[in-house]
């Protein structure tokens, strides 16, 4: 298939407001490669006739909210990653069917790691399949101890095996009472909050009063609120473009077996952020 006439896409619910396209597009553009990308909306229903929908033009897809883990038993391969996670956000399509990826545990780490993050105890916000990558990238970070706080903590049992499986230690409370901070540096130095961006800002009053480095995978509306407030108590925020900057930059090798230049696809990233800004 020539490569002018390969396409990828990103699928989820709702999809309008995903920085996906701008991503891969400034990685073909400076990868040279006349490929197409676009954000189209797929719930769970409609997923496994989308799947067997795609001809062989299309190179691959990205997937978000609520799309993550439904792909998985529709896949014909997996990676050792997406089986211990039990969660997809990456699709190579081609001759060995679809090839279910996992790049979000990456984009976490290196997230991170850009932020000065250090290894030590830690914090997931969620019990989704972002919350059991953030809890496998903080293995990787070296975190010795997980806390996870849900809404539902008797739903997070796929995160208890997960950590037992990566010989780490994980506890899981229930959402914030009014009135309650969460941990400070000294207890969790790194949190990670998985939720979106609405419930992230239910948060913004349990903002500690020493807090560490937090990475709010929200980046919709633009600051996210938990990110303000958190810098307002001289803690280290980072945006949830930076994971998807990095978790993209994996998707587009995966997809066209070359890598992209990031900063290349930072800068793209940060001028779109900019011009929403000034938008809204």
């Amino acid at each position: 298939m020539p490569a002018e006439q390969r396409r990828a896409a990103v699928l989820g619910t709702p999809i309008a407001h995903s920085l996906s396209p701008v991503l891969h597009r400034a990685a073909y553009a400076q990868l040279g490669l006349h490929w197409r990308y676009d954000a189209i909306e797929v719930g769970e229903a409609g997923l496994a006739d989308f799947l067997a929908g795609c001809g062989p033009e299309w190179a691959g897809l990205s997937l978000t909210m609520p799309l993550k883990r439904a792909i998985v038993p529709l896949l014909d391969e997996a990676s050792d990653l997406v089986r211990l996670v039990g969660a997809a956000n990456t699709v190579v399509l081609g001759h060995r069917g679809a090839v279910g990826h996992n790049t979000d545990v990456a984009g976490i780490v290196d997230a991170l790691r850009e932020s000065g993050a250090q290894p030590g105890p830690a914090l997931v916000i969620g019990g989704g399949a972002t919350a059991a990558s953030a809890v496998a990238a903080l293995a990787v970070l070296g975190s010795p101890q997980v806390v996870v706080r849900a809404r539902r903590p008797e739903a997070v049992g796929a995160l208890r095996e997960l950590a037992g499986a990566l010989g780490l230690g994980l506890a899981v409370e229930g959402w914030p009472a009014p009135g309650e901070r969460l941990p400070g540096r000294g207890r969790a130095g790194i949190v990670v909050s998985t939720v979106p961006a609405a419930a992230a800002a239910d948060l913004v009053p349990a903002v500690p009063l020493d807090p560490g480095v937090l990475l709010d995978v929200a980046y919709d509306p633009w600051p996210p609120p938990l990110v303000t407030a958190w810098r307002a108590g001289a803690g280290v925020a980072v945006t949830g473009d930076a994971m998807l900057l990095h978790q993209a930059a994996a998707q587009v090798e995966l997809m066209t077996g070359r890598r992209p230049d990031v900063e290349v696809m930072r800068a793209a990233l940060r001028a779109e952020i900019e011009r929403r800004a000034a938008r809204s």
